[in-house]
């Protein structure tokens, strides 16, 4: 492997979000313990963005910038290359990132009151925007159909039919679930918004951690011209190369009327562009770092099977459900019988595991557990030993590996 994914990154006293509210719950974690948690990666970011930075600091003034055309082409040659559609440069507008893109468009495309569709078990800042923007919340929950989690396409239709509702944001693919939406299924819902006229904001943030197996397809590649009046997708380096601290995303609005609505949401909170930073982050990455990208896949299947390995070996009465996509596994913790909070109390205070708790997700994710497998391989063997030796210390589950609890 060329690339570096076993350093374990020291990040106490850097202000990582994810580290620090570890560090608030418990200053005295050990240093053996690292947060599953906040989906950023325990990995060095790839050489070639350290080195396009370095670059920028000694030889840039740092100051007022604007996208340049070697930008537009970085983001627009990355989605030809990787996700086989061809948006053009001035369908981009920036952002500081996929979350505030997607406030913005629920507060700059849609009315007080209107509702707006969600999918959950779903990522939880889907409903912060919508309800800190005066909207309505509209739940479309996912359901399970053979193993697996689907669209409830009755329930949309319902949902879509009334026209209090007019806008949907879709996770593409879905966090915390992990599936990749097949074209087919992305059809089907795009009939059902344009039919309704509800507007589609797409959360792409994941598109590019897809397993080996599966295929991300962009909502784009599913709609025609006269409907690109009806979707917004919202794509960014950051959860790929780990740049979210460079706070650089990058927004496809086809249509030029809700492009000039989109864009003037964020003029009107003074957002006009990204920091210098960003800029480059975004170029080296898209132009330079396929090749990390590719390992990385690698490195976060090979996680995962050995997080379904466990389950299989110790604790076959949870469920992993399977990754297609992002680098979120997400795992069944029912059969132990826990409460929401009863559980998350037992994997921080006993386990010593910070992991993202289901229920923040909606109420379909209470008992379930987020984790993170951007990690080194052996900081998850390691996290899943605490688990098993607390669950054994409880009387949880089957610790003996003799059959279901």
């Amino acid at each position: 492997m060329e690339h570096d994914f076993t350093t374990h990154v020291n990040r106490r006293g850097q202000g990582s979000s994810k580290w620090e509210s570890m560090l608030r719950d418990c200053p005295a974690a050990g240093e053996d313990v690292v947060p599953l948690s906040v989906a950023d990666m325990e990995f060095e970011n790839p050489p070639e963005v350290r080195r396009a930075l370095h670059a920028l600091v000694d030889s840039a003034v740092l100051g007022y910038t604007e996208p340049t055309r070697r930008f537009f082409d970085a983001c627009v040659s990355w989605q030809e290359r990787r996700h086989a559609w061809s948006p053009r440069k001035e369908w981009i507008v920036t952002s500081s990132g996929v979350v505030p893109a997607f406030f913005n468009a629920v507060r700059s495309l849609t009315r007080a009151g209107d509702g707006v569709i969600i999918q959950p078990p779903v990522y939880y800042p889907f409903k912060m925007a919508v309800e800190a923007s005066g909207r309505t919340l509209v739940e479309n929950p996912l359901v399970l159909d053979g193993g697996r989690f689907v669209m409830d396409f009755d329930d949309l239709e319902n949902k879509a039919a009334d026209p209090a509702n007019t806008m949907l944001i879709l996770c593409s693919p879905h966090n915390p679930v992990g599936r990749v939406w097949s074209a087919e299924e992305l059809r089907r819902l795009v009939d059902i918004c344009v039919v309704n006229d509800v507007l589609i904001v797409s959360d792409e943030i994941h598109d590019d951690l897809i397993m080996p197996g599966y295929e991300h397809t962009t909502i784009m590649r599913v709609m025609r011209p006269d409907e690109y009046d009806h979707v917004i997708v919202c794509t960014a380096p950051s959860k790929t190369f780990n740049l979210a601290g460079c706070q650089a995303s990058v927004i496809y609005v086809s249509d030029e009327g809700v492009r000039t609505r989109f864009s003037e949401g964020f003029r009107r909170l003074a957002q006009f562009s990204l920091n210098i930073f960003g800029y480059t982050a975004t170029i080296a990455a898209y132009e330079e770092c396929a090749a990390w990208l590719d390992e990385l896949i690698g490195v976060v299947r090979g996680n995962y099977e050995l997080l379904s390995n466990w389950v299989a070996r110790r604790h076959p009465e949870l469920v992993a459900y399977p990754l297609e996509g992002t680098y979120l596994a997400w795992v069944d913790f029912r059969a132990w019988g826990l409460g929401s909070k009863e559980l998350e109390s037992f994997m921080k205070g006993e386990a010593r595991l910070w992991l993202d708790e289901g229920y923040v997700f909606g109420e379909s994710g209470a008992g379930f557990e987020r984790i993170n497998l951007a990690c080194p391989a052996d900081v998850l063997v390691t996290s899943l030993d605490r688990l098993d030796a607390a669950a054994s210390r409880r009387g949880l589950g089957t610790t003996t590996g003799r059959g279901r609890a």
